[in-house]
């Protein structure tokens, strides 16, 4: 047997080590910032080295509490000055577009804030330029991750509730949300870019694709530009009928934001998703409740608590499929279907009609 000399193999593994360090970026140090970097900093396998941010003062304020080395106030001067393995847009969604073609640009694969892009032709865009440039893709869409909608697709897919048949998602708040992100209160479509996007992802992660859609939207804050209330009914193809209702403008008895709640009723059984994640499944031998648990970790609020580990393992995910571990999720190509949903929904609220998604 040949000798290998020690330094050889303590060269190999600080190798190996190099190899499997991805390191970022982080475009965009407004309100969500302080949770992507911090999932971020769960994972090991992924550094952040530098921040940008229009107001340098933001970049170094989330910088100095999670210690990235560098920050900057010109998007492609870090790109220039910095060896990147991807980057990740937690920017306004009117910039998505821009800083995608920028990553794009200097080819380096691209992670991008949903809602994808302010409009379908955006979308579309920003869907080109990364194949062109033959960078990976990937949006972050977070929710279909959530514990408690993880646990409801075991429970659907065991088959204990028979066929499905129905299903009603319900996100109803009257929480302050324009409070800590202003910008929201501008935008011209609001309640489906911003919550429909979510809503309407789980429903894709639950049933499939949509075969079609009918949406009504109303704007009940007049101090606001969009809409702020939507109720969508759609068809899937596996035949699932799904009603979705979104609504920013709600008073309840007790405020349960953000959380969603959730009713799937099959041919033998349902499953309920109520207030504090619990679930309840009725069978004809009756009903079982539990609690989902949720992880939680220094970075984040009270009041956030499923988006939290939604995030660190959207984010594994991601790092998993650069790293070829697994396949991710949320590739730019299956959330371009959520895209067209959303699109679909305000074509099909615009013209008071079905949007048929095959001819959309």
């Amino acid at each position: 047997m040949n000798y290998v000399p020690m330094w050889f193999n303590l060269n190999f593994l600080n190798t190996k080590i190099e190899i499997f360090m991805k390191k970022f970026a982080i475009f965009g140090c407004g309100f969500w910032s302080q949770f992507q970097l911090g999932a971020w900093k769960e994972i090991e396998g992924a550094e952040c080295v530098a921040l940008y941010n229009r107001t340098k003062s933001k970049a170094e304020d989330l910088a100095s509490r999670f210690g990235v080395p560098r920050v900057y106030n010109d998007a492609e001067e870090l790109l220039k000055n910095e060896q990147l393995d991807y980057i990740d847009i937690i920017t306004d969604v009117d910039t998505h577009e821009k800083f995608t073609l920028l990553g794009a640009k200097y080819g380096v694969d691209v992670i991008c804030q949903k809602p994808l892009a302010p409009s379908f032709e955006a979308a579309k865009r920003m869907m080109e330029a990364t194949k062109e440039a033959g960078v990976r893709f990937y949006v972050h869409e977070n929710y279909r991750w959530q514990p408690q909608f993880r646990r409801v697709k075991e429970i659907l897919d065991s088959g204990v509730i028979g066929n499905p048949f129905r299903c009603e998602t319900a996100f109803i708040t009257a929480f302050p949300v324009f409070e800590t992100q202003s910008f929201l209160a501008e935008l011209e479509e609001f309640a489906l870019t911003d919550q429909g996007s979510h809503q309407f992802d789980v429903l894709r992660y639950l049933f499939g694709e949509a075969k079609t859609i009918y949406c009504e939207k109303q704007t009940v804050n007049s101090t606001i530009k969009g809409e702020d209330v939507t109720t969508s009914v759609f068809k899937m193809i596996n035949g699932v009928v799904c009603i979705q209702k979104i609504s920013f403008s709600s008073p309840l008895e007790k405020e349960i934001f953000p959380q969603t709640t959730l009713l799937i009723e099959g041919d033998k059984g349902s499953i309920r998703l109520d207030a504090e994640f619990e679930i309840s499944i009725t069978t004809p031998a009756g009903t079982v409740k539990e609690i989902v648990p949720m992880r939680s970790y220094p970075w984040q609020t009270d009041r956030l608590k499923p988006e939290p580990p939604a995030i660190v393992d959207i984010n594994q995910n991601i790092l998993n499929d650069m790293l070829g571990i697994e396949k991710a999720e949320n590739t730019g190509d299956d959330n371009f279907e959520t895209v067209k949903l959303v699109w679909a929904a305000y074509k099909s609220a615009n013209m008071g009609s079905v949007v048929k998604l095959d001819e959309f």
